[in-house]
């Protein structure tokens, strides 16, 4: 509600209360809170029930009814100031909706002449869907950088739809950089059809020239081959294309590539886009007779907009600035604001595309499903095999072959010639073929059984972890005194149907692994686990030790507030200010994070703790794991008084004339204070590095725990995502990269979760399939980088729902 109430208020603030605010989708605001945001001035919050009782058309039709019953009417504005954004947004209006009279119009059109100065106009053009408002963006992103007294004015024309009369509007959504106050953006429609420009536009740039902003960038809407007109409105044109533009034949019938200055062949990432920069570039050429110029002195430029700080944009920008400087000369040199010589690196030139997964490699799920049809396809030809060799096996038995070899072994090439009983030979041959249609896997697995068979019915067994041998007891006693076997042996008698069960399903701990990778399960540990999060990290970590006390283990399972799960530090600002702390714990630096574990040996074999957070996964576990290392530092620390008196005098020197972090309250009564004599310093800067790394390499082998860090789900089904997925992948990749070279086993780098995409609607066929294949694309990724799956494959974990239908009853399973 605090969000509401401050959009609200910045709209009055700003002079624009006319806009009319709506909301809801979601269960959380209550029918209370929506009567009061309702008399506070939001126009209508839609709850669950108007949906099920309206129907969503009817929401649509209700709140565009409303936005029209508040409509104001259109007016000149009194005043027009570039500091004054409504004041423009007016004057553009009443420009477009024609209520300036032509001789009024005439006047102005000579004031904003004489008022324009050196004003330079960047139009953008190109087909639809080449990536202009991108290549818009990042523009205007590195003008910002660049020139930190720029102000712009941008204006976006999008098409008017023949049939419906409407436009939508939409380039402004996806411009990050509109978020500086340095920035005016307005939309415009067409409003009429065949052309990629208004009828007015012309206008609204001369008035946008005469507010004195330092720069004017037009966009079109989607233009065709034979279009140019944006050429007569702007200084200096500028065309977007991609390389899909066919045979090149066809760049013959493109007029902008007469005109524009310079081109951008954007998504240069596509298949192709190298031939196409060529094929382009030899045009740009022979359209100006300029066939000695060199290929890269060609004014046309690959990018992959889409991409952050794409080096592509960066030098294409540079160039458009030098081409801007010799073709407009003084009428750009002389601007005071900028110098239009940006300082930028451009050791890079061409774009790198995030490639993620090798171009031989695309097809890594669908090769993962054809082999899974062809091992099950295989299983069933061994089985048949198997069976066979059983029947013939089971018929020489029968009839007393004095010669028959022990199960799946081979009769003698001499056993099998002869001028005996030819029906005993025949059975003799068609049993050796059976047994060799056997591949090695399968006879081993049929020899071996009955030694497995005796390891899960015998009162008691060992096995090997890590070189560890576990003793383990094969039976557990009801109340009933009845002995209930932990592992329930199949009873199968054909040769047939056991080799099915060992190749499909097998005993935990064996291939496929369907009963878990580990022969017994661990009964050591209470599974239980502390879910807590609420307000501050003291508050949390009182929490916390009040749900371990008398427990074994401390299962710590950390929920974490919306603002740290956005990657925001906890602000005043309403709508931030609400959230702190609401719903999980605020955490913001590395002492929060030793607060909130302050107390609980994080290296302890019976602590581990649970992270729910994916966004900000890198930072949080950076927090995490220093704080796991800053406690085994000062445990060092204290193990000697001499060393701990050394210690303390440095942090006394370290926190000389400033206040020393502390932690607020009183500590709960389980709380020893490990953790909280280091807030504010860290160990590296209390021991000599080699004691320090020492430290460190115990501490991350050891550390246990979890950290969901699964951002493929977060784009599919849930919304923190806080960086680009391709970046996010990236990240996730360093840090299982440095789980692998700094050896941590214990601790999984990411929760692959099906649960939130199960939430998001999936019933459980659909949350497993893309559960996997997220799995799947996260270690084919892995593989990419060059990560061995034996290095990673211990670091990764999952998570599902569960519920009453059926299928949940064998997820585990697949």
């Amino acid at each position: 509600t605090e969000y509401f109430k401050y959009m609200v208020d910045m709209l009055r603030e700003r002079g624009a209360g006319h806009i009319r605010v709506f909301g809801g989708g979601g269960g959380t605001i209550t029918p209370e809170e929506i009567g009061e945001l309702q008399d506070y001035g939001v126009e209508r919050i839609y709850h669950p029930n108007d949906g099920m009782q309206m129907g969503l058309v009817a929401m649509i039709e209700d709140l565009v009814a409303r936005t029209m019953k508040h409509r104001l009417p259109a007016g000149k504005p009194g005043v027009v100031s570039k500091d004054d954004e409504i004041s423009v947004g007016k004057m553009l209006s009443a420009i477009e909706e024609g209520l300036i009279d032509e001789s009024e119009l005439a006047s102005l059109r000579k004031q904003w002449q004489l008022a324009a100065g050196k004003t330079p106009v960047i139009g953008l053009t190109g087909t639809g869907g080449a990536g202009k408002s991108s290549v818009t963006d990042e523009l205007m992103n590195r003008f910002l950088q660049s020139f930190p007294e720029m102000r712009i004015a941008v204006i976006s024309v999008d098409p008017t739809r023949r049939r419906t009369g409407g436009a939508l509007l939409g380039d402004r959504i996806r411009m990050n950089s509109l978020r500086s106050p340095r920035i005016f953006m307005r939309s415009m429609a067409t409003r009429r059809q065949h052309v990629a420009t208004n009828a007015v536009l012309k206008d609204c740039i001369a008035f946008l020239k005469g507010q004195g902003y330092d720069l004017v960038m037009v966009e079109t809407a989607g233009i065709g081959q034979s279009d140019s007109e944006i050429v007569d409105l702007v200084d200096f044109p500028v065309y977007v294309m991609t390389s899909e533009f066919g045979a090149p034949s066809q760049l013959e019938k493109i007029d902008m590539l007469d005109f524009a200055e310079l081109v951008v062949l954007n998504k240069f990432d596509k298949r192709g886009a190298e031939d196409a920069l060529r094929d382009v570039r030899k045009q740009w050429k022979r359209n100006r007779v300029a066939f000695q110029m060199k290929d890269e002195d060609v004014p046309v430029y690959p990018t992959i907009a889409s991409q952050f700080n794409d080096p592509g944009v960066t030098w294409m920008f540079t160039n458009l600035c030098r081409l801007m400087r010799e073709k407009l000369g003084p009428s750009v040199a002389g601007n005071p604001n900028v110098n239009w010589e940006p300082a930028l690196d451009t050791s890079l030139r061409e774009p790198r595309a995030t490639i993620l997964i090798p171009g031989a490699r695309t097809r890594y799920l669908a090769e993962i499903a054809e082999q899974g049809r062809g091992i099950n396809s295989s299983i069933e030809k061994q089985s048949d095999a198997a069976d066979q060799a059983q029947r013939f096996w089971s018929s020489l038995k029968a009839i007393g072959d004095g010669e028959l070899p022990r199960m799946l072994e081979l009769y003698q090439p001499e056993e099998l010639a002869g001028e005996g009983d030819r029906t005993l030979l025949i059975l003799r041959k068609r049993y050796n073929t059976a047994v060799q249609a056997l591949s090695l896997d399968a006879i081993n697995l049929l020899r071996e059984w009955p030694a497995r068979l005796k390891s899960i019915t015998d009162e008691v067994t060992e096995y090997e972890v890590r070189g560890k041998k576990i003793r383990v007891e094969n039976y557990r006693e009801s109340l009933s005194h009845q002995k209930i076997p932990k592992i329930a042996a199949p009873t199968y008698r054909s040769w047939g149907e056991l080799l099915t069960f060992l190749m499909k399903e097998n005993l935990p701990g064996a291939y496929p692994y369907t009963g878990g990778v580990y022969p017994y399960r661990r009964v050591g540990e209470d599974p239980i686990r502390m879910f807590a999060g609420e307000g501050t990290p003291e508050r949390t970590n009182r929490r916390f030790h009040y749900l371990s006390v008398g427990q074994p283990a401390a299962r710590l399972s950390t929920a974490f507030d919306s603002v740290t799960l956005y990657g925001e530090d906890p602000a005043m600002r309403p709508d931030i200010f609400g959230k702190v702390g609401n719903s999980g714990v605020s955490i913001a630096t590395l002492d929060d994070m030793k607060k909130l574990y302050s107390g609980f040996d994080l290296c302890s074999p019976t602590t581990s703790v649970s992270m729910t957070i994916n966004g900000p996964a890198p930072m949080i576990l950076a927090m995490f794991m220093n704080t796991a290392v800053d406690q085994q530092v000062e445990k060092y620390l204290r193990a000697e008084s001499a060393r701990w008196a050394d210690a303390q005098k440095k942090m006394e020197k370290h926190f000389e004339g400033q206040p020393r972090p502390h932690y607020d309250g009183e500590l709960p009564p389980t709380n020893d204070g490990l953790g909280l004599a280091l807030l504010g310093i860290t160990g590296d800067q209390l021991l000599d590095a080699d004691t320090y790394n020492t430290i460190r390499a115990k501490t991350l082998s050891t550390v246990r725990g979890t950290v969901q860090a699964d951002i493929l789900k977060e784009d599919q089904a849930q919304n923190t995502c806080i960086f680009s997925t391709e970046f996010a992948l990236r990240m996730m990749g360093d840090i299982q990269q440095f789980f692998v070279d700094n050896g941590v086993r214990n601790f999984y780098s990411v929760s692959i979760s099906g649960y939130h995409i199960a939430e998001a609607g999936a019933n459980p066929i659909s949350q497993l399939a893309f559960t996997l294949s997220n799995g799947f694309t996260i270690v084919e990724y892995y593989l990419a980088r060059g990560m061995k799956v034996d290095d990673f494959a211990p670091n990764l974990s999952f998570f599902f729902s569960n519920g009453v239908d059926p299928e949940y009853a064998v997820i585990g399973r697949v």
